[in-house]
Protein backbone atom coordinates (compact mmCIF):
# COMPACT_ATOMS: atom_id res chain seq x y z
CA UNK A 1 0.00 0.00 0.00
CA UNK A 2 1.25 3.29 -1.09
CA UNK A 3 1.42 6.45 1.21
CA UNK A 4 0.36 9.62 0.15
CA UNK A 5 3.19 12.44 0.52
CA UNK A 6 3.67 14.77 3.54
CA UNK A 7 1.55 17.67 3.74
CA UNK A 8 2.66 20.76 2.32
CA UNK A 9 1.90 24.73 2.59
CA UNK A 10 2.08 27.05 -0.81
CA UNK A 11 4.33 29.02 -1.59
CA UNK A 12 2.17 31.11 -3.97
CA UNK A 13 -1.54 31.70 -4.33
CA UNK A 14 -4.07 34.98 -4.84
CA UNK A 15 -7.41 36.29 -6.38
CA UNK A 16 -7.68 36.18 -10.12
CA UNK A 17 -10.10 38.50 -11.71
CA UNK A 18 -11.83 36.30 -14.01
CA UNK A 19 -14.29 39.48 -15.25
CA UNK A 20 -17.90 39.44 -14.49
CA UNK A 21 -17.61 40.38 -10.85
CA UNK A 22 -15.59 36.77 -10.12
CA UNK A 23 -12.41 36.07 -8.69
CA UNK A 24 -10.70 32.76 -8.06
CA UNK A 25 -8.37 31.61 -5.77
CA UNK A 26 -5.54 29.43 -6.53
CA UNK A 27 -2.23 28.34 -4.78
CA UNK A 28 0.99 26.59 -5.75
CA UNK A 29 3.45 24.13 -4.01
CA UNK A 30 6.02 21.67 -4.23
CA UNK A 31 8.82 22.70 -6.84
CA UNK A 32 8.47 25.77 -8.72
CA UNK A 33 10.87 23.98 -11.19
CA UNK A 34 8.28 21.17 -10.90
CA UNK A 35 6.16 19.63 -13.50
CA UNK A 36 3.29 21.56 -13.45
CA UNK A 37 -0.43 19.92 -12.45
CA UNK A 38 -3.74 21.29 -11.85
CA UNK A 39 -5.79 19.71 -9.75
CA UNK A 40 -9.70 20.21 -10.65
CA UNK A 41 -11.83 19.45 -8.09
CA UNK A 42 -15.45 17.85 -8.05
CA UNK A 43 -18.72 19.11 -7.16
CA UNK A 44 -19.42 21.40 -9.14
CA UNK A 45 -19.53 23.79 -6.16
CA UNK A 46 -16.68 21.84 -3.69
CA UNK A 47 -13.83 23.47 -3.38
CA UNK A 48 -10.42 22.03 -3.17
CA UNK A 49 -8.94 20.73 -0.93
CA UNK A 50 -5.51 20.46 1.12
CA UNK A 51 -5.43 16.52 1.08
CA UNK A 52 -5.08 16.55 -3.04
CA UNK A 53 -1.91 18.38 -2.55
CA UNK A 54 -0.35 14.92 -1.04
CA UNK A 55 -1.35 13.23 -3.70
CA UNK A 56 2.02 15.05 -5.83
CA UNK A 57 5.85 13.86 -4.81
CA UNK A 58 6.95 17.56 -3.88
CA UNK A 59 10.16 17.49 -5.41
CA UNK A 60 8.92 17.06 -8.83
CA UNK A 61 5.82 18.70 -9.29
CA UNK A 62 4.37 22.22 -9.28
CA UNK A 63 1.29 21.21 -8.09
CA UNK A 64 -1.70 24.72 -9.00
CA UNK A 65 -5.18 24.13 -6.77
CA UNK A 66 -7.67 26.52 -7.54
CA UNK A 67 -11.65 26.97 -6.53
CA UNK A 68 -13.69 27.00 -9.15
CA UNK A 69 -16.02 29.98 -9.47
CA UNK A 70 -19.02 30.51 -6.74
CA UNK A 71 -17.56 28.27 -3.77
CA UNK A 72 -14.54 27.56 -1.53
CA UNK A 73 -12.41 31.06 -1.02
CA UNK A 74 -13.54 32.16 -4.65
CA UNK A 75 -16.26 34.85 -4.40
CA UNK A 76 -18.78 35.99 -4.62
CA UNK A 77 -20.01 32.87 -3.01
CA UNK A 78 -22.88 30.99 -3.89
CA UNK A 79 -23.68 30.54 -0.26
CA UNK A 80 -24.76 34.85 -0.78
CA UNK A 81 -28.38 34.97 -1.87
CA UNK A 82 -26.90 38.16 -3.74
CA UNK A 83 -24.68 36.31 -5.77
CA UNK A 84 -26.37 35.71 -9.45
CA UNK A 85 -25.16 32.59 -11.16
CA UNK A 86 -25.40 33.78 -14.97
CA UNK A 87 -22.21 34.06 -15.20
CA UNK A 88 -20.99 30.68 -13.76
CA UNK A 89 -20.94 27.65 -16.62
CA UNK A 90 -18.76 24.94 -17.87
CA UNK A 91 -18.14 27.62 -20.57
CA UNK A 92 -16.63 30.15 -17.88
CA UNK A 93 -14.79 27.66 -16.08
CA UNK A 94 -12.74 26.28 -19.04
CA UNK A 95 -11.95 29.78 -19.79
CA UNK A 96 -10.77 30.76 -16.20
CA UNK A 97 -8.68 27.82 -15.81
CA UNK A 98 -7.11 28.73 -19.29
CA UNK A 99 -6.38 32.62 -18.04
CA UNK A 100 -4.97 31.15 -14.53
CA UNK A 101 -2.54 29.33 -16.72
CA UNK A 102 -1.77 31.99 -19.03
CA UNK A 103 -1.72 34.10 -15.35
CA UNK A 104 0.98 31.81 -13.92
CA UNK A 105 3.03 31.31 -17.50
CA UNK A 106 2.37 28.14 -17.69
CA UNK A 107 3.37 26.40 -21.13
CA UNK A 108 1.69 22.40 -20.64
CA UNK A 109 0.50 20.95 -17.39
CA UNK A 110 -0.84 17.85 -16.24
CA UNK A 111 -4.73 17.36 -15.20
CA UNK A 112 -5.89 15.84 -12.24
CA UNK A 113 -9.46 15.70 -11.00
CA UNK A 114 -12.31 12.94 -10.39
CA UNK A 115 -16.39 12.58 -10.77
CA UNK A 116 -17.55 16.57 -12.00
CA UNK A 117 -13.60 17.48 -11.99
CA UNK A 118 -13.17 14.63 -14.54
CA UNK A 119 -16.15 16.51 -16.86
CA UNK A 120 -14.14 20.01 -16.63
CA UNK A 121 -10.77 18.74 -17.60
CA UNK A 122 -12.02 16.54 -20.41
CA UNK A 123 -13.98 19.82 -21.82
CA UNK A 124 -11.27 21.99 -21.19
CA UNK A 125 -8.83 19.75 -22.68
CA UNK A 126 -10.82 19.16 -25.53
CA UNK A 127 -10.61 22.80 -26.00
CA UNK A 128 -7.27 23.24 -25.57
CA UNK A 129 -5.18 19.90 -26.34
CA UNK A 130 -1.92 21.79 -26.73
CA UNK A 131 -1.87 22.86 -23.24
CA UNK A 132 -2.48 19.53 -21.55
CA UNK A 133 0.69 17.20 -20.87
CA UNK A 134 -1.14 14.26 -19.27
CA UNK A 135 -4.31 13.73 -17.65
CA UNK A 136 -4.98 11.01 -14.75
CA UNK A 137 -9.01 10.93 -13.89
CA UNK A 138 -10.54 9.05 -10.64
CA UNK A 139 -14.36 8.09 -11.46
CA UNK A 140 -14.95 9.10 -14.54
CA UNK A 141 -18.32 11.35 -15.47
CA UNK A 142 -19.20 13.20 -18.72
CA UNK A 143 -21.97 14.59 -17.44
CA UNK A 144 -24.57 13.78 -19.77
CA UNK A 145 -27.98 13.55 -19.21
CA UNK A 146 -28.50 10.57 -19.48
CA UNK A 147 -25.86 10.32 -16.47
CA UNK A 148 -27.48 13.01 -14.50
CA UNK A 149 -30.73 11.43 -14.60
CA UNK A 150 -29.19 7.67 -13.83
CA UNK A 151 -27.78 9.45 -10.26
CA UNK A 152 -30.83 11.66 -9.56
CA UNK A 153 -33.15 9.33 -10.48
CA UNK A 154 -32.25 5.46 -12.10
CA UNK A 155 -30.43 4.92 -8.63
CA UNK A 156 -33.58 5.20 -6.78
CA UNK A 157 -34.17 1.62 -7.79
CA UNK A 158 -31.53 0.39 -5.07
CA UNK A 159 -33.03 3.38 -2.95
CA UNK A 160 -36.29 3.64 -3.03
CA UNK A 161 -37.50 4.78 0.48
CA UNK A 162 -34.48 7.62 -0.03
CA UNK A 163 -35.52 8.47 -3.33
CA UNK A 164 -39.17 9.07 -2.26
CA UNK A 165 -38.07 11.31 0.24
CA UNK A 166 -35.97 12.74 -2.15
CA UNK A 167 -38.83 13.79 -4.41
CA UNK A 168 -40.79 14.75 -1.84
CA UNK A 169 -38.49 17.54 -1.19
CA UNK A 170 -39.96 19.28 -4.69
CA UNK A 171 -43.97 19.14 -3.65
CA UNK A 172 -45.61 18.43 -7.18
CA UNK A 173 -43.09 17.25 -9.04
CA UNK A 174 -44.12 14.35 -10.97
CA UNK A 175 -41.68 11.30 -10.32
CA UNK A 176 -40.89 11.29 -14.27
CA UNK A 177 -40.45 15.05 -13.84
CA UNK A 178 -37.50 17.26 -13.75
CA UNK A 179 -36.15 17.12 -10.29
CA UNK A 180 -33.14 18.32 -10.77
CA UNK A 181 -34.52 21.52 -12.39
CA UNK A 182 -37.01 21.97 -9.75
CA UNK A 183 -34.42 21.83 -6.95
CA UNK A 184 -32.48 24.35 -8.46
CA UNK A 185 -35.37 26.32 -8.65
CA UNK A 186 -35.91 26.42 -4.96
CA UNK A 187 -32.01 26.92 -4.52
CA UNK A 188 -32.88 30.37 -6.21
CA UNK A 189 -35.82 31.04 -3.65
CA UNK A 190 -35.88 34.46 -1.67
CA UNK A 191 -36.01 32.81 1.28
CA UNK A 192 -32.58 31.49 2.37
CA UNK A 193 -34.71 28.53 4.75
CA UNK A 194 -36.13 27.57 1.45
CA UNK A 195 -32.81 27.04 0.35
CA UNK A 196 -31.76 25.37 3.35
CA UNK A 197 -34.34 22.46 3.40
CA UNK A 198 -33.75 21.78 -0.23
CA UNK A 199 -29.76 21.80 0.64
CA UNK A 200 -30.33 19.40 3.39
CA UNK A 201 -32.72 17.15 1.18
CA UNK A 202 -30.32 16.73 -1.30
CA UNK A 203 -27.56 15.68 0.48
CA UNK A 204 -29.03 13.29 2.09
CA UNK A 205 -29.92 11.61 -1.02
CA UNK A 206 -26.12 12.06 -2.45
CA UNK A 207 -25.26 10.93 0.91
CA UNK A 208 -27.82 7.36 0.23
CA UNK A 209 -26.24 6.86 -3.15
CA UNK A 210 -22.55 6.51 -1.41
CA UNK A 211 -24.21 4.94 1.84
CA UNK A 212 -22.59 1.37 0.43
CA UNK A 213 -19.28 2.66 0.74
CA UNK A 214 -19.75 5.04 3.81
CA UNK A 215 -21.55 2.44 5.70
CA UNK A 216 -23.20 5.03 7.86
CA UNK A 217 -19.77 6.41 9.24
CA UNK A 218 -20.17 9.36 7.76
CA UNK A 219 -22.45 11.65 5.51
CA UNK A 220 -19.55 13.38 2.79
CA UNK A 221 -21.92 15.87 1.55
CA UNK A 222 -24.73 16.62 5.07
CA UNK A 223 -21.45 16.82 7.20
CA UNK A 224 -20.43 20.02 5.12
CA UNK A 225 -20.49 23.75 6.63
CA UNK A 226 -23.48 24.54 6.04
CA UNK A 227 -22.43 28.01 3.41
CA UNK A 228 -20.31 25.24 2.05
CA UNK A 229 -23.26 22.86 1.60
CA UNK A 230 -25.43 25.76 0.33
CA UNK A 231 -23.00 26.64 -2.19
CA UNK A 232 -22.64 22.95 -3.15
CA UNK A 233 -26.10 22.40 -3.81
CA UNK A 234 -27.10 25.58 -5.57
CA UNK A 235 -23.87 25.40 -7.88
CA UNK A 236 -24.52 21.33 -8.42
CA UNK A 237 -28.68 21.55 -9.38
CA UNK A 238 -27.60 24.74 -11.63
CA UNK A 239 -25.22 23.04 -13.62
CA UNK A 240 -27.01 19.73 -13.71
CA UNK A 241 -30.78 21.20 -14.41
CA UNK A 242 -28.66 23.10 -17.67
CA UNK A 243 -27.11 19.16 -18.55
CA UNK A 244 -23.68 21.42 -17.54
CA UNK A 245 -24.19 23.26 -21.02
CA UNK A 246 -22.54 20.12 -23.20
CA UNK A 247 -24.48 19.23 -26.03
CA UNK A 248 -25.53 15.56 -24.99
CA UNK A 249 -22.23 13.02 -25.43
CA UNK A 250 -19.77 15.79 -26.82
CA UNK A 251 -17.40 15.30 -24.39
CA UNK A 252 -17.26 11.30 -26.00
CA UNK A 253 -17.84 12.06 -29.04
CA UNK A 254 -15.21 14.62 -29.47
CA UNK A 255 -12.42 12.56 -27.23
CA UNK A 256 -10.58 12.02 -30.63
CA UNK A 257 -9.06 15.45 -29.93
CA UNK A 258 -7.39 13.82 -27.13
CA UNK A 259 -5.07 12.07 -29.23
CA UNK A 260 -1.44 11.96 -28.01
CA UNK A 261 -2.68 13.35 -25.02
CA UNK A 262 -1.91 10.03 -22.18
CA UNK A 263 -4.13 9.76 -19.62
CA UNK A 264 -5.37 7.20 -16.57
CA UNK A 265 -8.59 6.36 -15.83
CA UNK A 266 -9.06 4.73 -12.84
CA UNK A 267 -12.90 3.64 -12.08
CA UNK A 268 -14.49 1.52 -9.34
CA UNK A 269 -16.67 -0.99 -10.31
CA UNK A 270 -18.51 -0.60 -7.44
CA UNK A 271 -19.60 3.37 -7.98
CA UNK A 272 -23.50 3.63 -7.63
CA UNK A 273 -23.31 7.46 -8.58
CA UNK A 274 -21.43 7.26 -11.86
CA UNK A 275 -21.15 3.76 -13.21
CA UNK A 276 -18.44 2.21 -14.92
CA UNK A 277 -19.66 2.55 -18.37
CA UNK A 278 -18.91 5.92 -18.92
CA UNK A 279 -15.22 5.23 -18.34
CA UNK A 280 -15.60 2.49 -20.49
CA UNK A 281 -16.67 4.23 -22.99
CA UNK A 282 -14.20 6.96 -22.68
CA UNK A 283 -11.52 4.62 -22.86
CA UNK A 284 -12.88 3.28 -26.29
CA UNK A 285 -12.81 6.64 -27.84
CA UNK A 286 -9.94 8.22 -26.65
CA UNK A 287 -6.82 6.64 -28.27
CA UNK A 288 -3.99 5.53 -26.02
CA UNK A 289 -5.82 6.15 -22.98
CA UNK A 290 -5.48 3.65 -20.37
CA UNK A 291 -8.50 2.24 -18.12
CA UNK A 292 -8.35 0.56 -14.36
CA UNK A 293 -11.09 -1.03 -13.24
CA UNK A 294 -10.91 -0.95 -9.04
CA UNK A 295 -12.80 -4.28 -8.55
CA UNK A 296 -13.96 -3.41 -4.66
CA UNK A 297 -14.40 0.22 -5.45
CA UNK A 298 -17.14 2.83 -5.21
CA UNK A 299 -17.06 6.57 -5.89
CA UNK A 300 -15.65 7.59 -2.98
CA UNK A 301 -12.17 5.32 -3.78
CA UNK A 302 -10.35 3.88 -1.12
CA UNK A 303 -6.76 2.51 -0.94
CA UNK A 304 -6.56 0.48 -3.88
CA UNK A 305 -7.67 3.84 -5.76
CA UNK A 306 -5.23 5.76 -4.06
CA UNK A 307 -2.75 3.63 -4.94
CA UNK A 308 -3.47 3.78 -8.74
CA UNK A 309 -3.56 7.70 -8.62
CA UNK A 310 -0.17 8.31 -6.79
CA UNK A 311 1.17 5.38 -8.99
CA UNK A 312 -0.14 7.07 -12.28
CA UNK A 313 0.96 10.08 -10.98
CA UNK A 314 4.56 9.44 -10.15
CA UNK A 315 4.79 7.88 -13.84
CA UNK A 316 4.03 10.90 -15.29
CA UNK A 317 6.08 13.03 -13.20
CA UNK A 318 8.95 11.50 -15.34
CA UNK A 319 7.83 12.66 -19.02
CA UNK A 320 8.18 16.31 -19.84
Amino acid sequence: MSELYPPIEPYDGGMLDVGDGHHVYWEVCGNPEGKPALVVHGGPGSGCHPGARRYFDPDRYRVVLFDQRGCGRSTPHASDSEAAMRHNTTGHLVADMERLRRHLGIDRWLLYGGSWGSTLILAYAEQHPRAVSGIVISGVTTTRRSEIDWLYRGAGRFFPEQWERFLAGVPGTPRDGDVVGAYARLMEHPDVAVWEKAAADWCAWEDAVLSGETKGASAPYGDRPPAARLALVRICSHYFSHGAWLEEGALLRDAGRLAGIPGVLIHGRLDMAGPLGTAWELARAWPGAELVVVEDAGHLGGAATRDHVLAALDRHAATA
